[in-house]
């Protein structure tokens, strides 16, 4: 068994398991001595499942990494350029934020001033708002407006996703409606668009896109080369803005 204590306690420091021959020539015996005395270092060790859980979940986000960042070279374009999107700030920054938000996201809605304090601090930031309708029926039809008021008003857009995001309740299709009124665009010109530019290609494309990314919450953010999850605050995203102006990446 001293053998066997050695071998195991080597390979639990590298969080793995592998032994110096195949198991296959061990005999049944020796096999379930061997299986025991792992059951029972664990039983008295249980503290190592957390580190196997640790490297399990630093792998898995390793992962997860790499694929957003290969489908964040593969689709450019869509990303930061696409026709469908609303651009606030500087048209020509020398950094994009994009962001993948629902109107009836609370964690949307706790970032909305961070995206206003970051507008008002850097002049020369661009930031991208890329609608993401996931949280139901109700989310998806107050987005259908959100299309129709931006094709009508582009120039009064921010005013309206402030006003719609930040207000109470939730949003749809009849508070979506009454925000746009109040900015001056009727509900008869919103039916009327939507009834002749339905957006819904627009958010298949979407959907197909974060799905591309690894996105499956909001909001989420995409600068440079990395997809940044969650409401990650402001102070996080002026950071990852800085590095990319320091050495072309989020973190330098």
């Amino acid at each position: 068994m001293a053998f066997f204590l050695k071998t195991f306690t080597a390979l639990a420091l590298a969080a793995s398991i592998a032994l110096p021959f195949p198991a296959a020539a061990l005999d049944d015996q020796q096999k379930k001595e061997f299986g025991e005395f792992i059951k029972q270092y664990l039983i008295e060790n249980p503290e190592i499942m957390l580190d196997v859980q640790e490297a399990l979940q630093k792998k898995q986000e390793a992962q997860r990494l790499a694929k957003a960042n290969m489908a964040i070279e593969e689709n450019t374009t869509d990303i930061f350029d696409s026709k469908n999107d609303v651009t606030l700030g500087n048209p020509k920054g020398d950094v994009t934020v994009v962001e993948f938000f629902d109107y009836n996201c609370s964690y949307c809605r706790h970032a909305l001033p961070d995206m206003q304090a970051m507008l008002k601090k850097d002049k020369n930031v661009r930031f991208v708002l890329k609608e993401f309708p996931i949280l139901g029926p109700d989310s998806v039809a107050a987005h259908k407006v959100a299309d129709a008021f931006r094709k009508l008003a582009p120039e009064k857009y921010a005013d309206f996703h402030v006003a719609l995001l930040s207000s109470e309740g939730r949003a749809s299709d009849e508070s979506a409606i009454a925000v746009a009124a109040s900015l001056g665009v009727s509900e008869d010109k919103i039916r009327a668009e939507m009834a002749k530019s339905p957006n819904d290609g627009i958010v298949q494309a979407t959907y197909q896109l974060a799905s591309s990314l690894g996105i499956s919450g909001t909001p989420s953010y995409v600068i440079g080369n990395e997809l940044v999850p969650g409401a990650v605050g402001l102070d996080d995203l002026e950071a990852k803005v800085k590095n990319m102006r320091s050495c072309g990446k989020t973190a330098c």
